[in-house]
């Protein structure tokens, strides 16, 4: 038996402890600090994921095969590089790996070193040099550190230009320093991520995700409120020429400047009419893409991550995947993602199937009841054998379990099938 630690909270981690359950082998696993509804299926540990040392001494002191890190804070402050001086095998990318995440500026710069196509883009500094380098309008606006999905502003006109310019720069609403000014590029987005072991990427399943909080992508940006996997248009031979385009190069450059990338590689792209534009990287599994993409896969988890730690782990392989479609919907609270409402009383998961995952993402308890702890609060996931299929069970369940102020967007994969036939 192998013992495992998921690192996070989400409803991203909960969707990996979920496949790393369903894998051949069992399992002891361990989360910290988890939430109640991965209370179900491993040991939770009360230690912040910002918290590197606690996390790397419990590692050692549970003896753990592996840590599995989902949130992308530790990964930027260095948690797999700690691990790794104490002998102690992480997935994900060390710290150096990890700027293509925690820096636009770096991401774009890799991506010009690499010959990665991704929009053209300048630094800003001040409000005046962010104005100063919009040519058009919209244009995208991007805080350079993390900021929880929350940093990007698409501006209509000057007057929400300075707006964001001003809360990024003047009030250091994210803590950064520096702004990244983007063309703002058409076409449909897509969600690809691939799995790394320093030396070459494999591709996962493709992706769709909404960013906005409302139907139709109106209202601010959020860390996502639904997915749906696979995605027309994109089959297995489209995937692997994305991943040889997109991913391939980024991690030939890594591992050339000595900073290999071990881990998932995510890639957040628009199909334009001049082809695939890279519009961000992230450097773990996306939330809520990997509530839609595990409960595909067939192939054993464990065995990819174990993989992935090992220069040339990967050499050979390939990942299944279910031809089933799946659907996920975030249910947030009132109030997101401006605020968040904590304490209200969540009814009706005990009326869902077992042909629904539920995934916690921010759920506490209170005095024995499940409430709502944050902005997205549960996740709900169902496989069809099309697209139309999963998103009516994947709704149909969604709308048993409420809460006070409880948002859902009713568009998610509205159209996934459009192309699909």
């Amino acid at each position: 038996m192998g013992k495992i630690l998921i690192v996070g909270s989400g409803g991203r981690e909960h969707a990996l402890v979920r496949a790393l359950r369903r894998g051949a082998r069992p399992l002891e696993l361990l989360a910290a600090p988890g939430n109640p509804g991965i209370a179900a299926d491993a040991r939770l540990l009360e230690i912040a994921p910002d918290d590197v040392e606690g996390l790397a001494q419990a590692a050692a002191a549970e003896h753990v095969d592996l840590v599995v890190v989902g949130p992308e804070a530790p990964l930027v402050a260095g948690l797999v590089d700690l691990l790794s001086e104490r002998g102690i095998a992480a997935f994900g990318p060390n710290a150096a790996a990890a700027r293509l995440e925690g820096s636009k500026q770096f991401a774009k710069e890799a991506m010009a070193g690499a010959g990665v196509p991704t929009a053209a883009w300048t630094r800003a500094r001040t409000v005046a040099e962010g104005l100063a380098a919009i040519q058009s309008y919209p244009a995208v606006l991007k805080a350079d550190g993390l900021a929880a999905g929350k940093g990007v502003v698409i501006a209509a006109d000057e007057a929400e230009a300075r707006a964001a310019l001003e809360a990024f720069l003047v009030e250091h609403r994210f803590g950064t320093e520096t702004v990244v000014v983007e063309e703002h590029l058409l076409g449909e987005e897509l969600s690809m991520l691939a799995l790394c072991d320093g030396e070459r990427a494999i591709p996962m399943a493709p992706a769709r995700d909404y960013k906005r909080i409302f139907d139709g992508d109106h209202g601010l940006n959020t860390g996502g409120m639904g997915s749906y996997s696979p995605v027309a248009g994109v089959d297995e031979a489209r995937a692997a020429e994305l991943v040889a385009q997109i991913h391939q190069p980024i991690v030939d450059l890594m591992r050339e400047r000595g900073t290999p990338f071990h881990g998932v590689l995510y890639a957040g792209l628009m199909l334009t009419a001049d082809g695939p534009r890279v519009i961000e990287f992230n450097v773990r599994f996306g939330d809520p893409e990997t509530q839609a993409l595990l409960p595909r896969l067939r192939s054993d988890l464990l065995e990819a991550l174990l993989a992935s730690t090992r220069p040339g782990g990967l050499a050979g392989r390939t990942l299944e995947w279910s031809p089933q479609w799946a659907v996920s919907v975030v249910l947030a609270s009132a109030g997101y993602p401006e605020s968040s409402s904590s304490g209200d009383v969540i009814t009706g998961l005990e009326r869902l199937g077992d042909d629904v995952e539920v995934t916690h993402a921010a759920t506490a308890l209170r005095d024995g009841r499940l409430v709502t702890a944050g902005g997205r609060v549960l996740g709900i996931t169902a496989l069809g054998d099309d697209p139309e299929a999963a998103r009516a069970a994947a709704y149909a369940a969604a709308e048993m379990v409420e809460f006070p102020g409880r948002q859902l967007r009713r568009d998610i994969a509205g159209h996934a099938g459009a192309n699909s036939r």
